[in-house]
């Protein structure tokens, strides 16, 4: 009789290790998890910056363009005035 005692307890200290084993698992999974989601909400917020940045750039790059451009349309303008009027001097 005192051996199936022994027995169960044993059993008892194993089927409360398994828990504690269980739970342990359970705790790294949940961990891995949470990393898990903050890599991504790391990801998105990464991406959505580097849209943010091209899309910046873009609009910067496209009014230097329209700058560049009427600069470029009066300086033409002005000069063809000039001309015609640098012409008529000399007659």
């Amino acid at each position: 009789m005192p051996e199936q005692g022994a027995g169960t307890a044993t059993l008892q200290g194993t089927s409360s290790s398994n828990g504690s084993n269980v739970n342990e698992r359970l705790h790294g999974l949940e961990t891995a998890q949470a990393v898990q989601a903050a890599t991504m909400a790391g990801a998105e917020a990464t991406q959505a910056a580097i849209q943010a940045g091209n899309m910046a750039t873009t609009a910067a790059m496209s009014a230097g363009n329209m700058a560049l451009t009427v600069a470029g349309s009066v300086a033409l303008v002005v000069g063809i005035f000039l001309g015609l009027a640098m012409g008529a001097a000399r007659r």
